[in-house]
């Protein structure tokens, strides 16, 4: 009986030694970690990385160091480029209405190299003086060339994976002009507007945020980039 009890007792001993033995074993997580609070320049990181005992843990950690350099390279330039945008940031009524730098760009829509809209966007906020929240609202036009007008009617919010809302959002038709028409086509610019919470661009600021733009014959891809809605809020507040 007592050679029993000595028996279970040195394997639950054992066993529990077994345990403790894993649960010591750092992940490939915890080790990034405490090799970027060496801080240490991407070079020394990479050797530390390299003393690791395990092949697999090494190549693990030097890819995170990796991705962990790119996003605070991309983190200095979102920073710079956020100040350039908050001072072009126009402050209007004595600090109650701001409205964000215009910007343009041309997005690809098809496979042709004319299949090409032009995006424009910029930021509208308001702070109403009793409450003091603040409004944000999204002016934003595409013109492009077809043979229809596509009337743009919702918006559906998407994350950095691209996976979207499944709830719609609608949006405010300002206008809808036909120019320079030839050839059974003509140039379209549509005008919309979109209300934004500012709970939902604060919960934006570290990524940005994108959309699809949505009609009954095209969908369009919008992303507004994290350093100008940095630029906005730093001033917009």
């Amino acid at each position: 009986m007592k050679f029993l009890l000595f028996f279970f007792s040195l394997i639950f001993f054992l066993s529990g030694c077994s345990s403790l033995e894993l649960e010591s074993v750092p992940s490939s997580e915890q080790e990034t970690k405490r090799i970027l609070a060496l801080g240490l320049s991407h070079e020394e990181n990479l050797i530390e990385a390299s003393k690791l005992d395990n092949p697999h843990k090494v190549a693990v950690v030097t890819l995170q160091l990796k991705n962990a350099r790119e996003e605070k390279i991309q983190a200095e330039l979102d920073l710079v480029d956020s100040n350039k945008y908050a001072d072009k940031v126009v402050i209007l009524d004595e600090g109650i209405k701001f409205i964000s730098p215009e910007i343009s760009e041309n997005v690809k829509n098809g496979v042709l190299d004319t299949d090409v809209d032009k995006v424009t966007y910029s930021i509208e906020g308001a702070k109403d003086l009793n409450s003091k929240l603040m409004s944000h609202q999204l002016n934003l036009s595409l013109t492009y060339n077809s043979k229809n007008k596509r009337n743009y009617n919702s918006v559906k919010f998407c994350d950095k994976w691209n996976n979207c809302d499944e709830l719609t959002q609608k949006i405010n038709v300002i206008s809808v002009n036909a120019s320079n028409c030839k050839n059974n086509s003509c140039v379209y610019k549509e005008v919309i507007s979109l209300e934004l919470t500012d709970s939902f661009l604060i919960d934006s600021i570290e990524k940005g945020f994108s959309m699809r733009l949505m009609s009954k014959k095209k969908t369009n891809s919008i992303k507004i980039p994290k350093a100008y809605l940095m630029g906005y809020l730093k001033i917009a507040k």
